[in-house]
């Protein structure tokens, strides 16, 4: 099955204003997009221009604090219980409105011990897992790396399949990142092949720089491959950073196209 790859517009194509990324995407080839946060904007709004240039909402994360100040989400949070749950609730409407799917959750920075952020976590991410299965919307948990995240709960992919395991949940998926995983682990293929029935998304940025795939050291073409012969049938997210353009960092597409 031919990989699919969504065009992340918090990233991409920031030559536009947000509304307009969803066109600019559609006319670059993308059948598929995602962003981080969509809450700044009104459901209809996203709606119309999603319908409009008739590309799919594939994923977007749960609300997750304040970004602006360094906040990287809620849900390690033991004072922020109710806010997290609430921030579920707003998100499965977004979801539903959007015709959404996935929707991811960044465990957060610890407010303080790590094993009750870790317990907080896991309740959390069950009542999330139960809550989106219902509205039928599959639950992913991102690994952040920290060094460009210091001090974030969950960094590597062994972390968050140990809460994965904790928590149960048959709705409960990894969604693995390429470029945070290459930060903290390496081992990128091995990963992927254990890891792939619980991969419920990825997403791609090459390192250093976080930008395009071929402007570093991974080996996009060997993954992709591998990604291909293990019969990866989700979406690819392009989560990177252009070095200079946005339409002219996508050569690399091209053979996949």
């Amino acid at each position: 099955m031919p990989l699919q790859f969504s065009a992340n517009l918090s990233l991409l194509f920031q030559e536009h204003d947000f509304l307009d990324r969803f066109a600019a995407a559609a006319r670059a080839g993308f059948a598929g997009v995602e962003f981080h946060f969509p809450y700044a904007h009104e459901k209809a709004a996203l709606v119309e221009v999603a319908l409009t240039a008739n590309v799919e909402v594939v994923l977007f994360n749960l609300p997750a604090g304040d970004w602006a100040a360094g906040e990287r989400g809620l849900a390690c949070q033991p004072s922020r219980k109710a806010e997290f749950q609430d921030g579920v609730g707003l998100a499965i409407e977004y979801a539903e409105a959007l015709g959404c799917t996935r929707l991811n959750c960044l465990a957060g920075i610890p407010e303080g011990d790590r094993a009750k952020a870790i317990e907080t976590l896991i309740d959390n991410l069950a009542f999330a897992a139960a809550v989106t299965q219902r509205a039928g919307i599959r639950l992913m948990l991102e690994p952040l790396n920290t060094r460009d995240v210091p001090g974030f709960l969950i960094a590597t992919t062994a972390q968050a399949m140990e809460v994965i395991d904790a928590v149960g949940s048959k709705n409960l998926f990894l969604q693995y990142d390429v470029y945070h995983a290459q930060r903290m682990e390496g081992e990128l293929a091995a990963t992927l092949e254990r890891w792939l029935p619980k991969i419920g998304h990825i997403q791609i940025a090459d390192n250093p720089g976080r930008h395009e795939p071929g402007s570093g050291e991974i080996n996009f073409p060997f993954l992709f491959r591998r990604l291909e012969a293990l019969g990866y049938a989700g979406w690819i997210g392009c989560e990177y950073r252009p070095s200079g353009a946005t339409a002219d960092s996508f050569s690399w597409l091209e053979p996949y196209r």
